[in-house]
């Protein structure tokens, strides 16, 4: 296991690196201009010297492979550089609001996994019953359900015409503090829409694992031999039938965090949205690096411990094959 994870995060150094080279390439080739975006509605009316003396200052009219190289030398050093669009350093900014994206991600991970997984037995057990047809079909529907549109109709429905739950935010309108109360009440909506959005997949994939597994021959004996069908189904089926959701938690990481940003920026949660799309925006290089990497990070880490989950639940599969 620590081989196969040592070679995986040797892996990734290169993977990081062209990635944040691309990130360079691809910014310097749009059509934004960091000074004016920098200088904002003052750059409007600003003259051709005053330009490209804040291109200078920030680095700006440098080749984009020489500002990838600062950047890189500088984040190897532990600095991420100054973030031009949010005016302060870029580990500030990323640690102001990693904390709370990670948490509505958590959450809402959570929640669909263990509600994906019940519902996906459930309706595998009894495959082509009225439970099973309603359970696959609403899962086909959500999956193909952009989460801005559930975010939308969670919000008109459950705190426009309910009033029940918050609309957005982190805390109440006038509020000088944050409470725990507040956070968990703003984080139903958001938590609940982003775990919807990863539902279905867990639901399909459980429902047809457990529903295979059920006809294969160990579990065939097992009935034959009288077991309970309890026994049957948690003993034999549910552990064969969830070793693929194993591999799918980790290929979830890049659609649950591209739901995050959509979901944050619906509700406006503080997380990382905003800072990505400012970022986007303003052509802020050292900012949307660190965020890409992040990102990067996170899709690597996702895959590493799908392949673990899996060698831990199969004995089979070798760790350093």
């Amino acid at each position: 296991m620590a081989r196969m994870a040592g070679r995986r995060l040797l892996a990734a150094v290169p993977v990081l690196a062209v990635v944040t080279f691309g990130v360079f390439a691809v910014a310097a080739a749009s059509p934004f201009d960091p000074a004016r975006a920098y200088a904002g509605a003052s750059g409007l009316s600003a003259g051709g010297e005053v330009l490209a003396q804040l291109r200078e200052n920030l680095g700006a009219d440098q080749p984009f492979a020489a500002r990838w190289w600062d950047w890189l030398t500088a984040a190897l050093g532990g600095d991420l550089g100054q973030s031009t669009s949010l005016r302060q350093p870029v580990a500030q900014a990323i640690g102001e609001r990693i904390g709370w994206s990670v948490l509505l991600c958590g959450v809402a991970f959570a929640l669909a996994v263990v509600l994906g997984t019940a519902l996906g037995v459930l309706a595998g057990r009894r495959r082509g019953s009225r439970f099973d047809r309603a359970v696959s079909s609403l899962s086909y529907v959500l999956e193909a359900a952009p989460p801005f549109w559930l975010g939308l109709l969670a919000i008109w429905f459950f705190a426009l015409r309910l009033g029940a739950l918050p609309a957005g935010g982190l805390t109440g309108t006038g509020s000088d503090t944050t409470t725990a109360g507040q956070v968990a009440s703003h984080l139903v909506l958001p938590a609940a829409v982003l775990a919807v959005t990863q539902l279905p997949w867990f639901v399909l994939y459980v429902r047809q694992g457990v529903g295979d597994a059920l006809e294969e021959d160990p579990v065939r004996g097992a009935r034959a031999r009288g077991l309970h069908e309890r026994t049957v189904l948690l003993g034999h089926a549910l552990r064969s039938g969830l070793l693929p959701v194993l591999t799918l938690i980790g290929s979830r990481v890049p659609e649950l965090i591209t739901g995050a940003l959509l979901v944050e920026t619906v509700f406006s949660w503080p997380g990382i949205a905003s800072a990505t799309v400012e970022a986007a925006t303003s052509v802020d290089f050292p900012l949307l690096a660190a965020l890409t990497v992040l990102a990067t990070a996170a899709v690597l880490a996702g895959n590493l411990l799908s392949d673990l989950l899996y060698g831990l639940a199969d004995p089979r599969v070798g760790f350093d094959g």
